[in-house]
């Protein structure tokens, strides 16, 4: 943490702009609050955000945004690979008249040959599938101007997936490449499973095509039923009824009656989400924060 404000403070000796600097705490069990708060307890240009619990990354990234003051915000980790001293490029692009400036990671050989090619696979499916497209490997590092960002703070959806809403508000963007460099403390806590959810949670929050394979599958069914009958039909007629397949009806059945629970699935976890947002409920409580502000993000 002191060598992050140190490398921050760097960039903003070397920049005309005002800087502040917003960090939030999403609920770390850790000393992670403790630190914050004595490293920037005599900073004047410094936010700090303490949440009540862990609500994810990605309502971190929106308390923050909510919390952002500037004509243009920066949001990047915490933990070192996001390299602080890439702002400044960042910067020259928003002063040429760029709304969006974000990062392009180039390598991603710290994350292994399975995780890389899964996500790949994600970037291919999503654009594949969603009217939003996202651009593969530009993650959360990135400048947005004020206009950006109080568009995203429109967006108050309690199911949250921050590249696709980056790109759904528009705007036009560039990307800059950068090396991550390897993480110096600690591990990431995102598992496959983690990222399997979160990429499958991304999916259903901005396309519908899911919903739509239901119709797909239930009419190459009911045309491959069609054809069957039509094939038995023509069969008993030429060469009389012979003994039914038990193992051809168990399997129609079995198909038939994963696809139909396969669908229901779907329809339910849409369901789901429509519930979380009809309940109201804020993004986010805030337990602790200095300057003190309202205790809840709607």
């Amino acid at each position: 943490m002191s060598e992050l404000l140190a490398r921050l403070d760097s960039v903003a000796a070397n920049a005309p702009e005002k800087f502040e600097f917003v960090f939030v705490d999403d609920g770390s069990p850790d000393q992670t609050w403790e630190t914050i708060s004595r490293l920037t307890r005599d900073r004047a240009n410094c936010t700090t955000i303490r949440l009540s619990r862990n609500f994810g990354k990605e309502t971190a990234l929106s308390a923050g945004i909510d919390a952002a003051t500037g004509d243009a915000v920066v949001l990047m980790d915490g933990d070192l690979q996001h390299p602080p001293e890439l702002i400044a490029e960042f910067l020259g692009h928003w002063r040429s008249g760029q709304d969006v400036v974000y990062g392009v990671q180039r390598r991603r050989d710290a994350d292994g040959a399975v995780r890389r090619t899964l996500s790949r696979m994600f970037y291919q499916i999503f654009n594949s599938l969603s009217e939003t497209q996202i651009t593969p490997d530009a993650g959360d590092f990135r400048l947005m101007s004020r206009r950006v960002v109080d568009a995203i703070r429109l967006l108050r959806e309690r199911s949250r997936f921050m590249k696709g809403i980056y790109s759904w508000v528009g705007f036009e963007g560039i990307g800059v490449p950068f090396d991550a460099p390897p993480r110096k403390h600690g591990q990431s806590s995102f598992s496959l499973a983690r990222l399997f959810k979160f990429a499958f949670g991304g999916l259903m929050s901005f396309s519908t095509v899911p919903l739509k394979l239901g119709i797909i599958m239930g009419v190459i069914a009911a045309s491959l039923a069609l054809l069957l009958g039509l094939f038995y039909f023509t069969r008993t007629v030429m060469f009389g009824i012979d003994v039914p397949g038990y193992a051809s009806i168990i399997v129609s059945v079995l198909a038939l009656g994963g696809l139909i629970l396969l669908q229901l699935g779907l329809v339910g976890l849409y369901v789901g989400r429509v519930l979380e947002e009809v309940k109201g409920r804020p993004l986010y409580i805030v337990r602790d924060q200095s300057p003190p502000r309202s205790g809840t993000g709607s």
